[in-house]
């Protein structure tokens, strides 16, 4: 047993994980703790204030459109700010504030509201990313975006926490009680990762360099991040990995739900259930599967992750009922998508940390990060409608974005292999 600790190397990687990167990923099951035990009612909590599959869409949308504009607007905030600072103070604006809206929330506007909070998010997503990986070994980014997701599964483990007090409470007092813990969580977190963190090398520097710059001189320094992305297959290969990711994602996040209850019919104490078994799953894979994954090898586990994903959608859409079978089928379909997605939000993020410009880092990904909100802004109301028409359309939709994923890795890597031979 030593010996495999020893010798398996997502635990050699993180037994070795200093400075920054230890920070952030040891801090990381705190969220699992905190919004993860919301996550599987968010979408059904919406639904007991009366609104529609529609409304619904309409505040994914208006969600994503927050992230496009905190997308846009991150690189010269970070780069002002600071990785370190940033992540401190548009955490508790994007997590901390909504999970007390989200709590005391009285229906359609409160949700609004809480949705442009939350967009901030974009904001973070680049500082706490550059915050983890700026300092890190470059060999063992794969590995640690790995414990990333792996300790924001650890959530699965409390999951029954969210149906014990759904069953004795009702959903909306319950999911209450669980963003004010969000609250309390989510704001420990930011205050114990700023303590242990400090200002990444490439941070100080670009601080040093925007000191005293206006916004505008700020934003107008995209034009070099642009040029960049525009000479590196790598980067544009990544934008668009990263745009179907999130899309196929946002689009199961938000209508997993609403088909699990109802369409298929599953209880509503039930429905943390399976994201639970989920979330194990995913852990596990990690450990037997994921980990044996090259950062020089892509191509494959890419193939792998979206064929995966795929059939978890065709197996969901194909149940009708609560049955012995339809428990089986869900099961099934939970365990292909707890792998096609582990696989492909790792691969994702990997190469945008391998391929972006370390020096332009927080601008390239400020840009990255719009273009995928830009793209994907429009389907949180496109599930709705579909949703709206049939709770299966969503995960078709879904299907079709994921074929176009196997195209785009089958394109990249044969221009790739061209230019190695040529």
């Amino acid at each position: 047993m030593k010996k495999f600790l020893q010798k398996h190397p997502l635990l050699r990687t993180l037994f070795e994980l200093r400075g920054n990167p230890r920070a952030c990923v040891y801090t990381e099951p705190m969220w699992g703790l905190s919004m993860n035990l919301c996550m599987p009612y968010a979408t059904v909590y919406m639904l007991t204030f009366g609104m529609n599959d529609i409304e619904v869409g309409i505040i994914t949308s208006i969600y994503m459109f927050s992230q496009m504009i905190f997308a846009f607007l991150s690189g010269a905030i970070i780069d002002k700010m600071g990785r370190r600072l940033s992540t401190a103070v548009f955490d508790f604006i994007a997590w901390s504030l909504p999970s007390l809206i989200w709590a005391s929330s009285q229906g359609f506007w409160f949700f609004v509201v809480a949705a442009l909070l939350n967009g901030t998010m974009k904001v973070t997503t680049v500082s706490w990313d550059c915050l983890l990986v700026e300092d890190a070994p470059k060999d063992k980014i794969t590995h640690i975006y790995s414990w990333v997701i792996i300790c924001s599964n650890l959530s699965a483990i409390f999951a029954p926490i969210s149906s014990i007090l759904v069953a004795r409470l009702t959903l909306a007092p319950a999911i209450r009680i669980l963003y004010i813990n969000a609250f309390i969580i989510m704001t420990a977190k930011i205050i114990i990762l700023y303590k242990l963190s400090t200002e990444t090398a490439v941070g100080k520097i670009r601080r040093e360099a925007t000191h005293g710059k206006s916004w505008t001189e700020l934003l107008s320094g995209y034009k070099s991040a642009i040029k960049k992305i525009l000479a590196s297959r790598g980067t544009k290969f990544a934008i668009i990995i990263s745009i179907l990711v999130e899309i196929v994602g946002m689009l199961g996040m938000t209508f997993w739900q609403i088909i699990a209850s109802r369409r298929i019919g599953v209880p509503d104490t039930l429905l943390p259930i399976f994201p639970m078994a989920k979330s194990i799953m995913a852990i596990i894979l990690f450990f037997t599967v994921i980990s044996h994954m090259k950062q020089t090898k892509m191509k494959w586990p890419l193939y792998g992750g979206f064929v995966s994903t795929i059939i978890s959608c065709l197996l969901l859409i194909s149940i009708n009922d609560t049955g012995i079978l339809g428990y089986v089928i869900l099961s099934a379909s939970l365990i292909f998508e707890a792998l096609g997605m582990a696989v492909l939000h790792t691969l994702r993020e990997s190469l945008v940390a391998i391929h972006v410009d370390p020096v332009e880092r927080s601008s390239i990904m400020a840009l990255l990060q719009t273009t995928v909100m830009l793209v994907s802004v429009p389907f949180g109301y496109i599930g709705g409608v579909l949703s709206d028409i049939s709770r299966a359309l969503p995960f078709v939709l879904s299907i079709g974005i994921l074929l176009l994923g196997i195209l785009a890795t089958s394109l990249y890597y044969r221009k790739r292999q061209g230019d190695v031979s040529a």
